[in-house]
C-alpha cells in the first residue's frame, strides 16, 4: 500500500476530538513536511539546475499532474510573470481534464494516459523543453503518459512524488521523492503532500529565477507594475538598492518606462534610459553584472 494511503495512527478518532484537538494534530503533522521535504534537498537541488540547463537553451517549463497537483502546478506556473516579469509561455501548468478542472473535480481525467500528449502538443512542446510530472502518488497514468511522451521526443523530465519506489521516480531523469507519510484523513493527499508539493514548486521557481537573475540581491527587480501595490513596491526597491529618495524613485520609474532594473542603473551611473537598456541587454538582464559592468566604465 502506498504510504499516502495508510491509516494515520496519530488522527485516529478525530470525529471524536474538540476543534483545538484536531488542530494540533494537524499542526504537528505539517511539521513533518518540512523535514521530509529537507531530506530531498540534493534531488530538488539537481532538478532544479536540469531546470536552469533548459531554460539557458531557450527552452520552457512545463508542470503536469491531475487533481490537486495539477491545480498547484497551474498556480505556480500563473506567479511566475507578476513577480519575475518573464514571458507566460516560460513556465507553464498543464491539468488533467483542462481549465474546467480548476474548479471542479474531474477525476476519471487522470486515468487518460494517451490524453497527456495532444495536451502537451498543443503547446508545442518540445525537445528543448524541461517536463515536471507532479503526483502524490507517483503513479497517476495521465502523468506516467506525459513522461512517456516527453521521452519520446528527447526532452528533460522530473517528478514530485510523495511515495517511495513510485513508477514515476523510477521513469524520469530528476525524480524528487518527499516522504510524508499517512495523511490525517487517509488518502487525502491535499493535505500533507499537497503541502510538501507547493513547497518543492516554490523552490523551483524561485531559485529558476534566481539563477537566471531575475533577481538582484533578494529584491524582485522584474517585478510588473499591474496594481497600485506593485508600483509602490517597485519605488520602495528603487529606492533600498540606491539609496535616492521617494522623489527621485518616482522620476526615475516614470522616465525608465515603470522598469526598476533600468531605473536603478540610470540612478547609479546617471544614464539615459536608453543608455540603461543597452547596458542590461549586454549584461543578459542580470542586474548584478550590468552594475559590475557600469561600474568598471566609471
Amino acid at each position: 500500500m502506498l504510504c499516502t494511503e495508510e491509516i494515520n495512527v496519530n488522527s485516529k478518532g478525530i470525529d471524536m476530538k474538540s476543534t483545538m484537538e484536531i488542530l494540533e494534530i494537524m499542526n504537528r503533522e505539517d511539521e513533518g513536511v518540512a523535514k521530509a521535504v529537507r531530506a530531498s534537498l540534493a534531488q530538488i537541488a539537481e532538478l532544479i539546475d536540469a531546470t536552469v540547463n533548459a531554460f539557458r537553451h531557450h527552452g520552457r517549463l512545463f508542470y503536469i499532474g491531475s487533481g490537486t497537483s495539477g491545480r498547484l502546478g497551474v498556480l505556480d506556473a500563473s506567479e511566475c510573470p507578476p513577480t519575475f516579469g518573464v514571458p507566460s509561455t516560460m513556465v507553464n501548468g498543464v491539468i488533467a481534464g483542462g481549465e474546467s478542472a480548476l474548479r471542479n473535480a474531474i477525476e476519471n481525467a487522470e486515468d487518460d494516459k494517451e490524453k497527456a500528449s495532444s495536451d502537451l502538443e498543443a503547446y508545442d512542446f518540445s525537445s528543448s523543453d524541461m517536463l515536471i510530472g507532479l503526483s502524490a502518488a507517483g503513479s497517476t497514468p495521465y502523468v506516467v503518459g506525459a513522461i512517456e511522451y516527453a521521452h519520446s521526443i528527447g526532452a528533460d523530465t522530473g517528478c514530485i512524488v510523495c511515495n517511495e519506489g513510485s513508477v514515476l521516480s523510477r521513469l524520469v531523469h530528476h525524480p524528487v521523492t518527499v516522504v510524508v507519510g499517512p495523511e490525517i484523513i487517509q488518502g487525502s493527499t491535499r493535505l500533507k503532500a499537497g503541502t510538501a508539493e507547493k513547497m518543492v514548486l516554490n523552490m523551483i521557481s524561485t531559485i529558476s529565477m534566481v539563477k537566471l537573475g531575475y533577481v538582484y540581491d533578494n529584491f524582485m527587480v522584474n517585478i510588473q507594475p499591474t496594481n497600485i501595490k506593485l508600483i509602490n513596491r517597485a519605488r520602495r526597491i528603487i529606492r533600498q538598492i540606491t539609496g535616492c529618495d521617494d522623489v527621485t524613485a518616482r522620476r526615475y520609474y516614470q522616465e525608465s518606462g515603470c522598469k526598476v532594473a533600468e531605473s536603478v542603473l540610470m540612478i547609479k551611473f546617471s544614464l539615459s534610459a536608453d543608455e540603461a537598456f543597452i547596458a542590461l541587454s549586454e549584461a543578459d538582464f542580470n542586474l548584478h553584472k550590468a552594475i559590475e559592468a557600469c561600474s568598471s566604465k566609471v
